[in-house]
């Protein structure tokens, strides 16, 4: 079984007004599947990571991980939780 893949796709989606229909089209995928990507209920393969950091002109690794992402404010402020 894969390891499940963590995301700040609906923060980064949220900030930048985006809606999910919005991000589908832009990266080739149905609606659903960004809400399900969110959700981490399925796991983005590489080529689709890539789309949607290529999308938001962010590193990879800025929208997910193996590990859990800290609060957006622990890495801002350095405030810990």
């Amino acid at each position: 079984m894969s390891e499940q893949v963590h995301n700040r796709l609906s923060v980064v989606r949220a900030e930048r007004k985006v809606s999910r229909q919005a991000l589908a089209e832009a990266v080739g995928v149905h609606y659903q599947t960004i809400g399900y990507i969110e959700r981490g209920q399925y796991n983005p393969s590489l080529d689709l990571a890539l789309k949607v950091a290529r999308f938001f002109e962010l590193p990879v690794e800025a929208l997910f991980s193996l590990e859990p992402f800290q609060p957006l404010t622990a890495e801002v402020y350095g405030r810990k939780q």
